[in-house]
C-alpha cells in the first residue's frame, strides 16, 4: 500500500523499460518519483525493483521521444525536463556494431552508443591499432549503393555469407578505459622488413587491443583481390551527382550513434574522412598504411576518382606488386630478426615517411633565405574557342608565387608580356610519358571565373621543377620552402614509374601468369582492352616497381593517388545565394572549389588560408563564409545536411593545427568548438 502522503501534488508515475536478457523477469516498471529526484537516485530505485543480480554499470537512461541520453547522474528530473509523459529505456551504453573497413573486411565489435562519434571512433581505432583516429569517421551508406547490393542478393541463387572478424571481447569495447596513446616514441620497433608489419612480439605494445597476430595480419596485409564479377556488382559513380552521394552519409561527430538512429548490429563504413595523413610511419602504422592504401585502391577501381590510362596501369602495377609478394614471400624471406637486416630496412623506410601539409617545419632558416627562382624556355598554350590552340615559345621566369613570361631571354630585363599570380590557382598535370608530353594546366582565378593556361616543358627534369614550384605557389609558398625539393623528387619518382621499357622478354607469354587483370583496373579499361593485352601492359609497368618492398609499394601507391588532380575532393550539390541553378562544391584539405555540375569544369577556388570566418544559419540551413579582400559566399546544401560541410571545414582547420611536437592526445574540445555548430 502507498501512503496518502506519497500522493502529494509534487510526485508522479514514470514508466521505465529495462533492456535485459532475462525473459522470466518483467521489463516495464512504473516508478513513483518527484521532480527533485536525481538521475542516479532513479537508477538506484529502478535496480532495487528489478531484483536481478548483475553488473548495471554500463546501463544508462535513453529518452526515446527526445532522442537523448540522460548521462549526468547528478541532474534532477526537473533539470532534464523529464515529466510523466516521458518513456525512458534503461539500456547498455556499449552495443555491437558491424564496421566495413576500407579493405572491405567487416569487423564486429562493441562500441559506445552514448559517446560522441568522435570519441567512439577514437576507441574503435585503439582496438584496430590505427593511430591518428581524428582522420577517420563513420559513414552510413546511401540508399542508392544499398539498392544495387539488394538487387544482387536477390539475383544470386546461393545466400551470401559474409566473413566477419569478431572483436567483441575487446577491453576498450567493453567500456574500460584504454591507454592514452598507441605507442611510445622510445620503443624499439620489431617488424617484418618486407611488409613493415609489426612482428608477433610487437603486438604486446597495444595492450588495449584484442587483435591476435592472425587478426592483425588481416588488417595490415592486402587480401586477395575480389573477382571481376563482384567488382562489376559494386556501386560505381557515373556522374558528378553520383559522386556527391558518396559523401552524403557522414555521421555527425558531435552526436552519439543512438542520437543518429543507429541501432545495435547495424553496419557502418569506417573510412578516412580527412585526406591529411599526418606522421605516417611504416614502423608503427602497418594497419593504418594498409587501410589508406585499400581506400585509395577501391577509389581507383570503382572510378570514384579519375585517372589517365597511363596512371591506371601504374596503379595496376603497384597492386600487382603487393599481389606478387604473396607468391614469392616464402622463397624471398627466411629470417627477419637479424639486427643488420632490421637496421638496413629501418634506414630505407625512414625516407618513406610521408608528411603532408599541416605540420610545422623546423627548418626555419631555410625559409628566410633568398628566394630562388626558375628561368627557362617553355611553350605557352592558350585554348581558343573557334580555332586550334596557339602554341608559342617564350622565356619564363618563376619568382615568389608568380610566373612572368617574355618574348625572349634578352628582353627579360624589361616589362613582361604578362605576369600570372598562381596563389589560389588549380594546378593539373597534363602528362603522357610515352608520348614525351610534359604539360602543366593552370586554372587561375579571375573576376569572372578561371583563366586557363597551359605550359609545355621539354623533359622530365624541367617539368618536375616547374610543376613543384606551381604546386607550392598555389598554396602561397615559394621555392624557399623546405617542401620544394621533396616535391620535385616525388614528381620525378612518379614519372620514373610511368617510364617503363617495353621488354618482350618479360611478357613473352602472358597466359602463363595466373593473373586476373580485371581485378587491377577499373571497368572502363576492362572493356577497352582484351585480357591478354591488359596482362602484358600491367607486367610492362610492373618492371619499374618489382624491386619495391610491400610497404614501399603501398606508400608509392598512396603518393601516386595524392598526385591525381581530384585527390581529396568530397563533392556536394549546392545552390549558391543569388544563383538560379545547382552547382557542385568540392571540399578539399586546403580549399573549396565551385564546379560546373554539367561540364565538371572548376569555376572558382577559395583557399582556407584566406578565410576569415564561417558560420551557419541553422533556420534556413545556409553556410556563409567570409574571405580576405571582402569576398563572401553563401550556399545551401541540397545533397546532404549542411552540418556535414560545416564539420568538414572545421575539421580540416583543426587538423592543420597538429604538430609532431605534440603528444598523441587530441584537444577534443577544440575539435567540437570548430565543428559542432550551434543548432
Amino acid at each position: 500500500m502507498i501512503s496518502s502522503s506519497e500522493y502529494g501534488s509534487h510526485s508522479w508515475e514514470l514508466l521505465v523499460t529495462v533492456d535485459h536478457q532475462h525473459e522470466e523477469v518483467q521489463k516495464e516498471f512504473l516508478l513513483r518519483v518527484t521532480g527533485d529526484l536525481h538521475i542516479g537516485g532513479l537508477m538506484l530505485k529502478l535496480v532495487e525493483q528489478i531484483k536481478i543480480s548483475q553488473d548495471w554499470s554500463d546501463y544508462a537512461f535513453w529518452w526515446e521521444q527526445k532522442k537523448c541520453w540522460l548521462l549526468k547522474t547528478h541532474w534532477t528530473l526537473d533539470k532534464c525536463g523529464v515529466q510523466a509523459d516521458a518513456k525512458l529505456l534503461f539500456t547498455t551504453q556499449h552495443k555491437m556494431l558491424r564496421l566495413r573497413l576500407p579493405n572491405m573486411k567487416t569487423v564486429r565489435l562493441k562500441v559506445s552508443f552514448s559517446s560522441m562519434v568522435f570519441k567512439a571512433v577514437s576507441d574503435i581505432c585503439k582496438i584496430l591499432n590505427i593511430r591518428r583516429s581524428e582522420e577517420l569517421s563513420l559513414l552510413k551508406q546511401s540508399e542508392d549503393t544499398l539498392k544495387k547490393k539488394k538487387k544482387k542478393d536477390k539475383n544470386s541463387k546461393e545466400p551470401l555469407t559474409e566473413d566477419i572478424l569478431n572483436l567483441c571481447n575487446s577491453p576498450v569495447s567493453s567500456g574500460l578505459s584504454g591507454s592514452p596513446g598507441l605507442y611510445s616514441k622510445t620503443m624499439t620497433p620489431v617488424y617484418d622488413p618486407v611488409s613493415g608489419t609489426p612482428a608477433a612480439s610487437t603486438i604486446t605494445w597495444f595492450s588495449d587491443s584484442p587483435l591476435t597476430e592472425q587478426n592483425c595480419s588481416i588488417l595490415a596485409f592486402s587480401q586477395t583481390n575480389c573477382s571481376p564479377e563482384a567488382l562489376a556488382e559494386m556501386y560505381q559513380p557515373r556522374t558528378l551527382a553520383d559522386k556527391a552521394k558518396l559523401s552524403a552519409g557522414w555521421l555527425d561527430s558531435s552526436r552519439s550513434l543512438m542520437e543518429q538512429s543507429i541501432l545495435e548490429d547495424d553496419q557502418l563504413l569506417l573510412r578516412f574522412k580527412y585526406y591529411t595523413f599526418f606522421d605516417l610511419n611504416p614502423k608503427y602504422d602497418a594497419v593504418r598504411i594498409n587501410q589508406i592504401y585499400e581506400q585509395a585502391r577501391w577509389a581507383i577501381l570503382l572510378e570514384e576518382i579519375d585517372c589517365t590510362e597511363e596512371e591506371m596501369l601504374i596503379f595496376a602495377a603497384l597492386q600487382a606488386r603487393t599481389w606478387s609478394n604473396k607468391l614469392s614471400v616464402s622463397s624471398e624471406v627466411q629470417d627477419f630478426t637479424t639486427e643488420s637486416e632490421v637496421d638496413e630496412v629501418e634506414a630505407a623506410l625512414s625516407n618513406l615517411e610521408v608528411t603532408l601539409e599541416g605540420g610545422n617545419t623546423n627548418n626555419i632558416l631555410e625559409d628566410i633565405t633568398d628566394i630562388p627562382k626558375l628561368a627557362d624556355n617553355l611553350r605557352l598554350v592558350r585554348p581558343r574557342k573557334l580555332s586550334l590552340k596557339a602554341i608559342k615559345p617564350y622565356w619564363f621566369v618563376f619568382k615568389d608565387t608568380s610566373i612572368s613570361y617574355f618574348k625572349n631571354r634578352e628582353s627579360a630585363q624589361g616589362e613582361p608580356i604578362e605576369k600570372l599570380n598562381l596563389k589560389g590557382c588549380e594546378v593539373v598535370p597534363d602528362v603522357n610519358v610515352a608520348a614525351k608530353k610534359f604539360g602543366i594546366k593552370l586554372l587561375i582565378p579571375v573576376a569572372d571565373g578561371m583563366n586557363e593556361v597551359y605550359l609545355r616543358c621539354d623533359n622530365e627534369n624541367q617539368y618536375a621543377r616547374w610543376m613543384a614550384a606551381c604546386v607550392l605557389a598555389s598554396k602561397g609558398k615559394t621555392m624557399a620552402d623546405s617542401s620544394y625539393n621533396p616535391e620535385v623528387n616525388k614528381i620525378l619518382s612518379f614519372l620514373k614509374m610511368k617510364n617503363w621499357t617495353m621488354s618482350s622478354q618479360v611478357v613473352s607469354d602472358p597466359e602463363s601468369i595466373d593473373m586476373k587483370p580485371e581485378c587491377f583496373v577499373s571497368l572502363r579499361y576492362t572493356k577497352k582492352f582484351k585480357s591478354k593485352q591488359l596482362v602484358a601492359r600491367i607486367l610492362e609497368a610492373h618492371q619499374n616497381v618489382s624491386q619495391m618492398t610491400l610497404v614501399e609499394a603501398k606508400l608509392r601507391f598512396i603518393q601516386a593517388w595524392q598526385s591525381l588532380p581530384e585527390f581529396g575532393l568530397s563533392y556536394y550539390i549546392v545552390r549558391f545565394k543569388g544563383s538560379k541553378k545547382d552547382d557542385l562544391l568540392g571540399v578539399s584539405y586546403n580549399r573549396l572549389i565551385r564546379i560546373d555540375i554539367a561540364t565538371g569544369d572548376p569555376i572558382t577556388t577559395w583557399r582556407f588560408s584566406n578565410m576569415k570566418q564561417w558560420n551557419v544559419n541553422w533556420e534556413i540551413r545556409q553556410v556563409a563564409i567570409e574571405f580576405d579582400q571582402n569576398v563572401s559566399i553563401a550556399f545551401t546544401c541540397l545533397s546532404a545536411d549542411c552540418k556535414i560541410i560545416h564539420e568538414y571545414i572545421g575539421g580540416y582547420i583543426f587538423l592543420s593545427t597538429r604538430s609532431k611536437d605534440q603528444n598523441e592526445t587530441l584537444d577534443e574540445e577544440l575539435f567540437h568548438k570548430l565543428t559542432g555548430g550551434q543548432e
